[in-house]
């Protein structure tokens, strides 16, 4: 199997366990306030992290330690803005809303080389936008609420994550760079709670189960692996396999808690994840494949 390959089946497991994470996230905040939630999950990787790489930690480089403080930057952003976000909307939407980061990537990448979308781009745009209409105006625009706009905030966010992670990977030792983004958001989440809440660690047993899966699985593990992924994979690449995470949420969110999306949201739902593939697929391989073919 092909490094390429293995990248690719790494990046899956890592959608599938943000999949599940939109369900235990909303579990923990549930009993206490975001930014505790986030430093909790974060710092607990953080240190996890630290005693299984102790020794790769003590050899870290100057722009490994610079592009993880990077990234963590971004990413404490977006984690913050869908936190408050969840918090307020329902797990489904949260999931579908953030995967809107999937068509994002090739736009702002467009932007960045200063060259206009082409069509692929425009009609995935216009699928995604169709569909976000249908997942949160299912009652007209008073069924849009702050937090469908905070996750959509998030979402920008993201996108950017994945292209700096991208671009940066290849100019880092991807783990430390992979901690030191941990650590980050850990250390800023910590700051936000100090000042704007009241830090505690007193939880019931069943969310220190959620943090403690979230912590090991959809941090540590999850932002390792892409770290590394992304050294054999495009940032492009790697939005396509995320466009399964909202499918996978929403599959969670049905089966745990029931939580349905109706008929309209579902249409919405599967217009944002069409609108993902269309952006992400390269039409002329597949054009290219089929005339070998008939040849």
């Amino acid at each position: 199997m092909t490094n390429s390959k293995k990248a690719d089946l790494a990046l899956l497991f890592v959608t599938f366990g943000w999949g599940s994470s939109f369900l235990l996230s909303k579990n923990v905040i549930n009993q206490i306030e975001v930014f505790n939630f986030l430093w909790v999950r974060f710092l607990l990787a953080f240190v996890i992290a630290i005693l299984i790489f102790y020794k790769r930690m003590l050899k870290i480089d100057k722009t490994s330690l610079i592009n993880g403080f990077v990234i963590g930057l971004i990413l404490f952003s977006g984690f913050a803005f869908q936190t408050v976000g969840l918090n307020i909307t329902t797990v489904s939407k949260s999931a579908f809303i953030t995967g809107l980061s999937v068509i994002l990537v090739p736009v702002l990448m467009s932007f960045y080389k200063k060259k206009l979308p082409g069509i692929q781009i425009i009609v995935s745009v216009a699928m995604a936008i169709t569909g976000l209409g249908l997942l949160t105006l299912t009652n007209g625009v008073s069924s849009l609420n702050l937090g469908d706009i905070l996750t959509l905030v998030s979402s920008f966010l993201f996108a950017m994550h994945i292209i700096s992670v991208g671009a940066l990977t290849h100019k880092s030792d991807s783990i430390t760079m992979a901690i030191i983004q941990i650590g980050t958001v850990g250390v800023l989440s910590l700051i936000a709670s100090f000042i704007f809440e009241k830090p505690t660690i007193n939880l019931s047993v069943n969310a220190w189960g959620s943090l403690i899966v979230l912590s090991v699985i959809c941090t540590l593990g999850a932002f390792v692996i892409q770290s590394i992924a992304q050294k054999y994979t495009s940032s492009t690449h790697t939005a396509l396999i995320y466009s399964m995470e909202p499918v996978f949420a929403s599959i969670f969110s049905y089966i745990f808690i029931g939580e349905v999306l109706g008929l309209f949201g579902t249409i919405g739902a599967l217009m944002i994840v069409f609108g993902m593939i269309v952006a992400e697929l390269d039409f002329g391989i597949l054009i290219r494949k089929k005339e070998k073919v008939l040849e």
